[in-house]
């Protein structure tokens, strides 16, 4: 069974290999965001949907910043799907594995990737036609050395991952050299607090050091 995602969309986002994850606040705040994000060279977001600012902020960078690729995560209810998918958002994520959220994105055609951290939970997602994952937390249940072993069995089936909850630039290394990866979920590239402060330089400077390390671990 093929992507949910369409194949463009997927080579974006792994030649990104980092996509920023960010709780906005301020809808106003998405676009200077988003600026010095794709300024410290970072084309990814992931808007999770954990305040009332989320589906404004997407619209204010789309309307915006186009060639921003921007997603949103957090997606918990069907409900939630339907906004998401007429606010054009580029994709949804999940912290696990809904099969009423995973339905209602194929439904309206939100390319989707539920969160999993067990075989039994990779093994529900491929039945229902998921073949991209999010490994979530991905460092407190045991980080790549864990992803390489629940992976391995399923291996032949393609299936790509993007690790989330705990990564910082320090410990990127290992997960930026696997095959098994899409893309690393980054909530340190452009922090809440780093947000809310509007703190751009700070926010560009962490973009462009997550750029430069995963270029020059792909030898760049």
């Amino acid at each position: 069974m093929r992507s949910q995602f369409s194949e463009e969309a997927l080579q974006k986002i792994h030649a990104c290999g980092a996509v920023a994850v960010l709780v906005i606040d301020e809808a106003r705040n998405a676009v200077p965001t988003a600026k010095a994000l794709l300024d410290g060279g970072i084309s990814a977001i992931e808007l999770t949907l954990r305040t009332p600012a989320a589906l404004e902020a997407l619209a204010n960078i789309k309307r915006e910043l186009p060639e921003m690729m921007a997603g949103v995560g957090t997606i918990l209810t069907p409900e939630q799907v339907q906004q998401v998918a007429e606010a054009k958002a580029a994709f949804g994520v999940a912290p696990g594995l809904n099969e009423n959220v995973v339905l209602a994105a194929q439904k309206v055609g939100l390319p989707f990737a539920p969160g999993i951290m067990t075989p039994s939970e990779i093994e529900k997602a491929v039945a229902l036609g998921c073949r991209e994952l999010k490994l979530f937390p991905a460092e407190p249940c045991g980080g790549m050395k864990y992803l390489k072993s629940i992976a391995a069995p399923y291996a032949h089936l393609g299936l790509k991952y993007l690790p989330l909850g705990g990564l910082a630039l320090e410990n990127i290394a290992p997960y930026v050299e696997s095959p098994l990866l899409l893309a690393l979920g980054g909530s340190w590239i452009a922090k809440r607090d780093m947000i809310q402060k509007q703190d751009w330089d700070g926010i560009r400077a962490n973009a462009q050091a997550t750029r430069e390390k995963i270029d020059a671990i792909r030898g760049k």
